[in-house]
């Protein structure tokens, strides 16, 4: 298909095509003269990626092409590439690691982790963003004075391990590394604020069922 052609079963105007072209968010076209390219599903599927990370997700330029970069990264095997491609979406600020409350914020991650089996932990987890996310919103609520021990936070967890096998069946959908890499990435934007919302409207009901 040609640029227009793509433009309209995206749904993105031309100059933003264009422009994530030039950004090197868009792999090129298949050059068939000068002036000329064919476009096909691979580029209407990375477009439909593009805009979820970056209209959706609020992902800064930079970062998406760090996030596609490492999904194209075929040196890796696909559960680096998985890993890489996640990681490189923001996650938050940094814990402070001289903050008394991180100190003791990484022992409570390191405990919960290992009562769950997984393969994460202050000396070999740190450099998941998301490892360090944890740490740091551990911290926040004992800085706070919240609960935030493992007896507090381990439902949490198990909850989060049934819904990472949703999310891997889902991915698993898609008969492509680079597809299931491309669709793992755009689950982890568009996902997220579907369970956001399905807590707050399951608090909201298990609060009219016990208080009303």
């Amino acid at each position: 298909m040609r640029l227009a052609e793509l433009s309209e079963r995206s749904g993105v105007p031309s100059a933003t095509i264009k422009y994530y072209l030039r950004e090197r968010l868009l792999p090129p076209g298949h050059r068939v003269s000068a002036t000329q390219a064919e476009y096909d599903d691979g580029h209407l599927r990375r477009l439909r990626l593009v805009r979820a990370l970056i209209q959706v997700g609020r992902v800064p330029v930079a970062t998406a092409r760090e996030v596609l970069a490492a999904v194209d990264d075929d040196s890796l095997d696909h559960h680096m590439r998985l890993g890489a491609a996640v990681w490189a979406i923001a996650h938050g600020p940094d814990p402070d690691a001289q903050d008394p409350a991180t100190k003791a914020a990484l022992r409570t991650a390191d405990a919960l982790l290992g009562q769950l089996g997984w393969s994460f932990g202050h000396e070999v987890g740190y450099e998941s963003p998301a490892y360090r996310m944890l740490v740091e919103a551990i911290a926040s609520m004992d800085r706070l004075g919240y609960p935030c021990d493992v007896a507090e936070l381990l439902p949490y967890a198990r909850s989060a391990a049934e819904l990472a096998v949703a999310d891997l069946d889902l991915i698993e959908r898609y008969e492509r590394e680079e597809e299931q890499l491309e669709a793992a990435v755009a689950f982890t934007v568009l996902y997220e604020p579907v369970l956001l919302s399905l807590r707050r409207l399951a608090q909201a009901e298990e609060s009219r069922r016990r208080y009303t």
